[in-house]
C-alpha cells in the first residue's frame, strides 16, 4: 500500500487504519475507548465517520499529540503546531434549553447492543422527539462523532461529565 495518506486531524480513523494497519495497536494503546476498533462492526461504522480530531476528544488527549504520535509511527514529518487547531471543548455550562423534567428516556451504553454504534438507536429515538423533549445517552466516553452528527442534523446537544460517565443530552430545539 502506498504511504501517500497524510495524517491530519481531519483524517478518518477507518482510512487511517486501512492505509496503515500497523497503527491499530498504536491507537488502541493510546486510550481504552479505542479498543472498540477491534469490533469489525463498529470499525465499519464509527471509524468511517470519526476523524482523528473527534477520536482525540474521545480519548481526552490533545489532537496535536495524537496526530504527532501517529505521524512519527509511520515516518511522516512532524505536523507544525500552527497546522493543528485544538478542538473547541465539547463541554460547556448548562444551556438554557436543558430541563431535567423534559428528559424522556435514558439510553445507557452497557444496555445497548455492543455491535451497534449508539448513534443508530439514538437517531431513531431522536427523530420522534417533540420540540423541547430530551434524550439522555450515558457512556463511558465522550461520543464526539455522534455529537457532531446530531448537531449537523439540527439537534441541541449538551455533554456533562458525571464521575466516570459522560451524560449527553440531545434535544429537538424549540422553533423560534
Amino acid at each position: 500500500m502506498s504511504d501517500s495518506l497524510p495524517i491530519t486531524p481531519e483524517t478518518k480513523v477507518a482510512a487511517l487504519i486501512n492505509h496503515y494497519p500497523e497503527l491499530e495497536d498504536t491507537l488502541i494503546g493510546m486510550a481504552p475507548p479505542f479498543k472498540k476498533l477491534k469490533n469489525p462492526i463498529l470499525r465499519r461504522s464509527v471509524a468511517k465517520v470519526a476523524s482523528l480530531r473527534q477520536a482525540a476528544a474521545v480519548a481526552k488527549i490533545p489532537v496535536g499529540q495524537l496526530v504527532s504520535e501517529l505521524r512519527a509511527a509511520v515516518g511522516q514529518d512532524a505536523i507544525r503546531a500552527e497546522q493543528v487547531v485544538e478542538a473547541e471543548s465539547y463541554f460547556s455550562s448548562r444551556p438554557d434549553w436543558f430541563n431535567e423534567d423534559k428528559v424522556l428516556a435514558s439510553m445507557v451504553e452497557e444496555e445497548l447492543d455492543k455491535d451497534v454504534m449508539p448513534l443508530n438507536p439514538l437517531i431513531r429515538r431522536a427523530t420522534k422527539l417533540q420540540e423541547g423533549e430530551i434524550i439522555e445517552l450515558v457512556t463511558t466516553y465522550l461520543p464526539a462523532p455522534g455529537i457532531d452528527i446530531m448537531k449537523e442534523n439540527g439537534f441541541a446537544v449538551w455533554p456533562v461529565e458525571d464521575g466516570e460517565l459522560i451524560k449527553t443530552y440531545f434535544s429537538k430545539p424549540i422553533s423560534s
